[in-house]
């Protein structure tokens, strides 16, 4: 099970994560209360583990912005919500082949649950540029860290279905006492998690980080020990 730890602000929560075994950090640098600086985000990720992934979330940024920011902080993934260039992971991927000599930028796509739910899927996994696609809420105003729960039943079947040729990572109203149903229930390859994990707006609760990603681990292996007793 990939688990990452969305929305950083420091250094403290960013390795609080790391410590607690998630597989990846992430840094917002969209329009949220959570929202950081290149330049704050550059002073964090030389002291995190190597093996941690750092991941930039963009909101409809421009090519040149997103690679100048992954250059600059020193990431290895991004997250990208609702671009308008259809285009943009692929001028990413073809841009970042490979990241000072190790593997290359990591691409997470956001869809959104709602009624085209499965055109938003299929569009994603046409894209052979995406490495994996998350599935978030999303309100009136908000394209993400809403802290509210889509409905996972109704979800399943296409989540289930899409999964199959693409890595579904799940995200939107999780929290530690939540995550073993949405594994149970969509048995994704990740999670991702930001205000479920919070002490208060942009800072993090050291015991439910903690939580999260154990609770999320136990739930994992107990769902492949049933895939395989189905199997």
């Amino acid at each position: 099970m990939w688990i990452k730890i969305c929305a950083n602000t420091t250094l403290e929560d960013a390795q609080l994560a790391a410590s607690a075994g998630a597989d990846a950090v992430g840094f917002v640098f969209a329009e949220s209360v959570r929202r950081v600086t290149p330049a704050q985000v550059r002073a964090i990720t030389p002291h995190l583990p190597a093996n941690v992934e750092k991941y930039g979330v963009f909101v409809d940024d421009a090519f040149d912005q997103i690679a100048s920011t992954v250059e600059e902080c020193g990431l290895t993934g991004v997250q990208l919500h609702s671009s308008h260039d259809p285009s943009l992971a692929r001028k990413l991927r073809e841009h970042f082949p490979s990241l000072s000599g190790r593997a290359r930028l990591n691409i997470l796509k956001v869809v959104h649950y709602g009624g085209d739910l499965e055109t938003q899927l299929r569009e994603a996994q046409s894209d052979d540029a995406v490495d994996a696609v998350l599935v978030d809420s999303r309100t009136a105003t908000l394209l993400g860290g809403t802290g509210r729960r889509f409905d996972w039943e109704a979800a399943s079947g296409s989540l289930h279905a899409a999964a199959s040729s693409v890595r579904m990572v799940v995200a939107g109203g999780l929290n530690p006492d939540n995550v073993a149903e949405a594994i149970r229930t969509l048995r994704p390859w990740g999670v991702d998690i930001a205000s479920g994990v919070e002490a208060a707006p942009g800072r993090k609760d050291p015991a439910k980080v903690k939580a999260f990603v154990e609770n999320a681990r136990i739930a994992a292996h107990k769902a492949k020990l049933q895939v395989a007793v189905e199997a």
